[in-house]
Formats: C-alpha cells, structure tokens, sequence
C-alpha cells in the first residue's frame, strides 16, 4: 500500500480511507487536526498514541489479512500498548466503527478510491 487516499469497505458499507504508509504519513497521523472524515489506516504499525490529539478515537489493530483483532477508544493524551500479531492500525473519530459494523473478527478490505471525474 502506499499514502493516500482509498476506500474502507465493511461488507456492504464503503468509507472514505486515509491510507498512511510512509514513516512521515504515520508519524504524523491525526495530529493537528479537529476531526476526520472516514478513517485513517497506518501500515504497517502494531500500536498508536494520542498525545497532542485533539479529539478522542476509536482504534481497529488488524492482522495482515485485515481481520480486525480488537476495537478500543481512546482519549486524547493516551499511550496504547502494541497488539500481538497487528500489522496495521485503523483510526477514526470516536463511536464511528460501531456505525460502520467494525468489531473483532470482522475482516476489512481496502480498494482504490472512485474515479474522479
């Protein structure tokens, strides 16, 4: 995978995905911003923080097939303990994954955003 953007697809729901693949994409992550739209994939990571965040979010730890491990939220200021066997993080903002049917055991898949025409 490489940065930019793509599209989450969650069995029938598709969502606007921020693919961050590069050290400096990843080390930056959601700092700086107020909010997000859709959800940010860092690859290949195994944990996140949220030092310096502004808002609080919902972190999916997914295994190299994209099953999803475990589902946290986590405030603003929080360090979160690497997951065994996660190869990419999933973020978003607060309460948004259970919208989109995100849990353990729920597999993910990654597609090339839609043409813009």
């Amino acid at each position: 995978m490489t940065d930019g953007p793509a599209l989450l697809r969650v069995g029938e729901v598709a969502v606007p995905l921020e693919v961050a693949a590069s050290v400096g994409a990843r080390t930056r992550g959601l700092l700086g911003r107020d909010g997000l739209d859709g959800a940010l994939l860092l690859t290949p990571a195994g944990g996140v923080h949220t030092f310096r965040m502004r808002f609080a979010i919902d972190v999916a730890y997914l295994t190299r097939d994209l099953r999803v491990l475990a589902v946290r939220t986590m405030p603003p200021g929080r360090l979160g303990l690497p997951r065994p066997r996660a190869r990419h993080v999933l973020e978003s903002t607060a309460g948004a994954m259970a919208t989109w049917g995100i849990a353990a055991g729920v597999t993910v898949t990654v597609e090339p955003p839609p043409d813009r025409d």
